[in-house]
């Protein structure tokens, strides 16, 4: 399997499996002499990590990271970076494959069973292996890195909907997203969310999501006028995390709707300093950073593997049913926040050392 590397300047290789002992990724190109610690790189393990509440899979992992190359201990028990590969590695001590005994030769719908055993001529039935979105854990132990790589850098996200239950955006509420189990803006949403997840869980089936993520002081100059666009890439990175099935960037789909006069965003100078009057562009034109917030959403699809009976064939062709069952996340949106800002973040970075590279 080819292709488990990304970036250009700053690289990410990831390895390993579901249900493999141990899964890591390689940093390259991270420049020297950045501080780092692993209390700051677990910050962000810590809130993608499953079985942190009855809402997400019950499957408990620690996610734990080591670092164990690519940087100097110091006396304070910080690294410095070597501006040598880095490598993460993380321990998987929660495995329990016997919940895949029923279903091995069975393909799951919605996952990618089906497409690996067509193109590879076999696949991991544990867990998916490569597919699953256990692999997500290094991007963001990575991205942990990468934000310190662009001075003054903030990335957040936030869920803004669960099935057909979005938030109120006039209550958006950045210090409430670490206070409750969603990663939500809106403590008024909280209770509707609550009630309808049980629902969907009681009912053995699943539901999807839309997160947002905000990148702010980003450097005005970010991306390549072509091939190499800022938004092209975002929407490239985020596309590659797990269910993830659209992404839109500043107004999106609603620009279809907009008049020219409505989805301009019009430029004054204010005391000197360039301004603009709306962020409809979501802080990219012409594939260029503007300075303004990077504003990014993505819909998660519904969790695939469902204890709803469903059609399906096996690998010998003979039509079936299956049920998933095992520990699974009622809705993988939840933990894609954190995933959707390394993503960002790594992105981000990737082109920040580019840039300089480039003029400087």
């Amino acid at each position: 399997m080819s292709h488990n590397t990304f970036g250009k300047m700053l690289r990410i290789t990831t390895w390993g499996e579901s249900h493999g002992d141990l899964i890591g990724c390689v940093l390259d190109g991270c420049p020297p002499n950045i501080q780092i610690t692993l209390k700051e790189i677990q910050f962000h393990l810590n809130r993608r990590k499953p079985g942190q509440s009855k809402y997400t899979t019950q499957r408990k992992e620690d996610d734990i990271v080591e670092i164990v190359s690519g940087v100097i201990k110091n006396d304070d028990n910080s690294y410095t970076t070597t501006g040598t590969p880095i490598s993460l590695i993380i321990k998987n001590t929660n495995q329990r494959s016997k919940d895949y005994n029923d279903i091995e030769d069975k393909f799951r719908p919605g996952h990618a069973d089906y497409t690996y055993m067509k193109k590879y001529g076999l696949r991991d039935p544990l867990g998916g292996g490569r597919s699953s979105a256990r692999e997500t854990a290094m991007r963001v132990a990575a991205s942990g890195i990468a934000r310190k790589i662009i001075p003054n850098i903030k990335i957040r996200a936030a869920l803004t909907q669960i099935g057909p239950y979005a938030i109120n955006r006039k209550v958006w509420d950045w210090n409430f997203i670490d206070q409750n189990p969603f990663f939500s803006p809106d403590s008024t949403i909280i209770e509707k969310w609550k009630d309808y997840l049980e629902e969907i869980r009681k009912d053995g089936d699943s539901t999807g999501a839309i997160i947002e993520v905000v990148a702010e002081n980003v450097p005005i100059g970010l991306g390549e006028p072509i091939y190499g666009k800022l938004d092209q890439e975002i929407a490239a990175a985020v596309m590659s995390i797990n269910a993830v099935k659209a992404v839109e960037i500043g107004a999106g789909f609603e620009t279809a709707s907009m008049k020219g006069s409505e989805n301009a965003d019009e430029i004054i100078l204010e005391n000197g300093i360039t301004k603009f009057l709306s962020n409809n562009a979501g802080g990219i034109l012409g594939g260029i950073s503007t300075g303004q917030d990077i504003i990014v959403r993505f819909a998660v699809k519904p969790t695939s593997s469902i204890l709803k009976p469903q059609r399906t064939i096996d690998s010998k062709d003979n039509e079936t049913t299956i049920i998933t069952r095992g520990r699974h996340d009622p809705c993988v949106g939840i933990r894609a926040v954190p995933i959707g800002e390394a993503m960002v973040a790594l992105v981000l970075a990737d082109q920040y050392l580019r840039n300089r590279g480039q003029i400087g």
